[in-house]
């Protein structure tokens, strides 16, 4: 592979001995710290994700359901299903046509497909014949594609007819696929004639481009043992069982869809649910109601419209036992509103595009309010000092650098073509993502924000994170987010950015002015933590998949 890649997969993979000092710091409760080392069960030297997930299961329950597909909320709206005998089928088919395509094992292939079940058979074909799949979205610029093409160098583009882009033209090979009833192709075609690539588990697997705090996005770069390091969330996080179907809120062309909504239920042997048609917050209800969801995925701004727009059909939805968000952080009182409206708790995780989610609640782990959740079982999660190269962990309580230590099997090879950066993740065994947090006596763990993002007015250390939810406690704020801004040379103030409910604005008895924010902040927060600017703003400044791009912000401010 072009990059260097053998190099980089041997220097990430490989993992060293703890320290004497880390097994000393592993024995004092009292420090940040779960285990020095991952402790869950080794992943497999032979591991492939498409052949140990979906194959395995077709041959342990052919007949059992693995994905529906619905349409709309609607009773004439179709639902499409498949079971584990069938995605295995289509997956083949797909996996061939991209042999016939000229796909070799360890090239990069680019998918950019609509949101149609074909995305996720290209990204399992591409696993299953070794090669490494690079999922996009179908929303992207030729711009934006332009430059992810030229970074990562595919040596094929699989397409629609639908989906065609200049941008495209420099890769080397095109597969078009789209239109055909996977339901239909020849069965004995695929009756065990198939052969799945014999895929080391550091292997590449999976490329994805995030945009992270950089000006360019840059590509994540995932062994197959990533879907082996997923398997901590199963009960950490959603207490799956085979019985149960995900409802997961996202489109096929989205990673948090890929591992929260494909990959983790079927490994679990479960049913993956996903919707082609609208997303508009009134239609969840009717669509969980139809598919017998018995859990449901989304990102906390999406469960903030539901219960805004559609909080009455959330209450007949017998068969939902929970709900999942990740992706940003809620407020606060989102757990309860979502209790009140539809009788069932809300489970929250942490993750990030190298690691996905690794510290969450779920039905093991009550929710404590004010934190994120405890280390998924078997995680080596520590809290390091936020100074310094210091690989000893802080004290519990105190505030430092979350860290994950490198033997964790879901944790990324490295940084596609980005080795500095690389370097700068890590602190010896481990990987340190930027976020700040604290780690209580009973091994919860709370979220101080990103390191890039702590404000420092007046020289106070300020996490907006607590700003922005003592704003989002007023009943006529939706949104809101925080930053510092230069108002004059040296001197930096809080900023809030805020999303005020129209209804709420219009109504004489509600009208909200600057002043009326800044008082009520004054009420919940010490007086440096308080917004000195007040900017009300019709929306905040988010990615396509909900995640508020805080660098923007400072764009809103009207001078």
């Amino acid at each position: 592979m072009p990059g260097g890649q053998p190099k980089l997969r041997q220097r990430i993979s490989q993992v060293s001995d703890p320290t004497s000092d880390d097994q000393a710091v592993s024995k004092q409760t009292k420090l940040a710290i779960t285990a020095d080392r991952f402790g869950g069960a080794p992943c497999p030297d032979a591991f492939n994700i498409a052949r140990d997930i979906v194959a395995a299961g077709a041959e342990r329950h052919p007949d059992a359901l693995a994905l529906m597909v619905v349409a709309g909320p609607e009773s004439g709206d179709p639902i499409s299903q498949m079971t584990y005998a069938e995605l295995a089928r289509a997956i083949e088919a797909m996996a061939g046509k991209l042999r016939a395509g000229g796909v070799t094992p360890g090239e990069r292939v680019l998918i950019r497909l609509p949101n149609t079940p074909d995305y996720a058979f290209a990204v399992f074909a591409c696993f299953a014949i070794g090669a490494v799949a690079v999922p996009l979205s179908d929303q992207l610029t030729d711009a934006e594609l332009g430059w992810i093409v030229g970074d990562a160098e595919p040596a094929t583009a699989v397409v629609t007819l639908g989906m065609a882009s200049s941008a495209l033209d420099c890769v080397p090979r095109h597969v078009v696929v789209g239109g055909e009833d996977h339901h239909g192709h020849d069965v004995a075609a695929h009756k065990g004639d198939f052969v799945y690539a014999n895929t080391a588990s550091d292997d590449p697997a999976l490329l994805i481009y995030t945009s992270g705090t950089t000006a360019r996005p840059k590509g994540v770069l995932h062994g197959h043992r990533m879907a082996w390091g997923r398997r901590p969330m199963a009960q950490g996080w959603y207490g799956l069982k085979r019985d149960d179907r995900l409802f997961h809120a996202g489109a096929f062309n989205w990673t948090f869809t890929l591992g929260t909504g494909l990959i983790d239920p079927w490994m679990a042997g479960a049913t993956a649910v996903i919707t082609t048609g609208p997303r508009s917050p009134d239609v969840w209800p009717a669509l969980l109601r139809r598919t017998d969801a018995t859990m449901f995925a989304a990102v906390p701004g999406l469960i903030r419209q539901i219960l805004k727009y559609a909080r009455p059909g959330l209450r007949d939805l017998p068969l939902l036992r929970h709900g999942l968000i990740a992706g940003d952080t809620p407020p606060a009182g989102l757990f309860d509103d979502w209790m009140e409206a539809t009788g069932t708790p809300l489970y929250e995780a942490l993750g990030m595009s190298e690691i996905s989610t690794y510290i969450s609640t779920g039905p093991d782990v009550p929710r404590k309010a004010g934190t994120l959740g405890k280390a998924q079982a078997g995680r080596a999660i520590a809290i390091l000092p936020e100074q310094g190269l210091s690989t000893s962990p802080v004290a519990r309580g105190e505030v430092g650098r979350l860290a994950v230590h490198r033997s964790d099997p879901g944790l990324m090879l490295g940084y596609w073509r980005r080795e500095d950066e690389e370097r700068d993740v890590f602190r010896g065994d481990w990987f340190i993502g930027g976020d700040l947090a604290a780690m209580d006596d009973d091994g919860y763990i709370t979220h101080h924000g990103r390191d890039n993002d702590v404000m420092k007015p007046l020289g106070y250390r300020v996490s907006p994170l607590e700003v922005e939810a003592a704003l989002l406690t007023h009943p006529d704020i939706v949104d809101a987010a925080c930053a510092e801004v230069e108002i004059k040379d040296g001197v930096r103030v809080v900023a809030a950015f805020v999303v005020v409910d129209e209804e709420g604005r219009n109504a004489e008895r509600h009208s909200l002015s600057a002043d009326d924010v800044v008082i009520f902040a004054g009420e919940r927060l010490a007086a440096y933590k308080c917004p000195r600017i007040v900017q009300f703003v019709d929306a905040l400044p988010k990615t396509a998949n909900g995640k508020l791009t805080r660098a923007k912000l400072s764009d809103l401010l009207r001078r």
